[in-house]
């Protein structure tokens, strides 16, 4: 079968991955081919990577926490 670009439509779908195709199909029998799925949420490689980014900012920030507090602590002693 061959499908004519302007014939493909983009929909997005609902919280439950359901496409509302509209009142022009009532009532009528539609076949549905699934081209191509994209997601707007980041897949496992990027979270990973944006967790050892955010862990390593974390361990940097609390270092210089540390270094800082040390520092005013010595001060109040003199």
């Amino acid at each position: 079968m061959k499908v004519d670009a302007t014939d493909l439509k983009t929909n997005e779908t609902d919280d439950r991955g359901r496409v509302y195709l509209g009142t022009e199909y009532a009532n009528k029998r539609v076949t549905v081919a699934v081209v191509e799925v994209e997601s707007d949420r980041p897949d496992d490689d990027e979270l990973a990577a944006a967790y050892r980014e955010a862990s390593e900012s974390a361990e940097a920030l609390a270092e210089e926490w540390s270094e800082t507090s040390d520092e005013a602590w010595e001060r109040l002693d003199e």
